[in-house]
């Protein structure tokens, strides 16, 4: 199946996200592969909303380890309850960072990152990982991101591990 995700500037963010789910959904259906299917989430959240950063940390060995990802080069792995990626994980919920410099304890895998989002991927109460999204602009995520973000998280959740 091929798709297009391409940026569409004219459209709310809302909209934007709703297009997105459209086409996003028959992408992964089916799918079981847990790389592939997430290589090509950030692929396709690259392609349709020009995030800076994007991609998954995955839980291995009590720590998040890089997974699939489109950007500049990441941090290897995060503890649990350092940083955005790590305090997600434990309190096992999205967080937001307006300004990841007023984020205490903020792991700096770029220094042009201004803002974050990390949504966790929750399976039967325990964290398999985290979706990260980083903006170079301060500001930048909001909460029709978040409810859009979490949605994204669970069709990935009910694809991947509840076959």
């Amino acid at each position: 199946m091929e798709a297009s995700f391409k940026q569409n500037t004219s459209a709310d963010k809302a909209e934007r996200y709703r297009i997105f789910l459209e086409q996003f959904v028959p992408l992964i259906e089916g799918e079981s592969h847990v790389i592939s299917v997430l290589a090509n989430t950030c692929a396709a959240l690259k392609e349709a909303f020009n995030f800076f950063w994007v991609g998954f940390y995955l839980v291995e060995n009590n720590a998040l380890i890089l997974g699939p990802f489109q950007g500049s080069v990441a941090c290897y792995s995060i503890r649990k309850g350092r940083g955005v990626c790590g305090t997600a994980w434990a309190e096992k919920r999205t967080i937001v960072v307006p300004d990841v410099d007023q984020f205490p304890g903020h792991i700096a895998c770029s220094s042009l990152s201004r803002s974050e989002i990390v949504i966790p991927i929750i399976v039967e109460d325990e964290v398999k990982g985290v979706l990260d999204i980083d903006s170079d602009h301060l500001n930048e995520f909001d909460e029709t991101d978040r409810e859009s973000l979490e949605k994204i998280v669970t069709i990935l959740t009910e694809t991947l591990y509840r076959q």
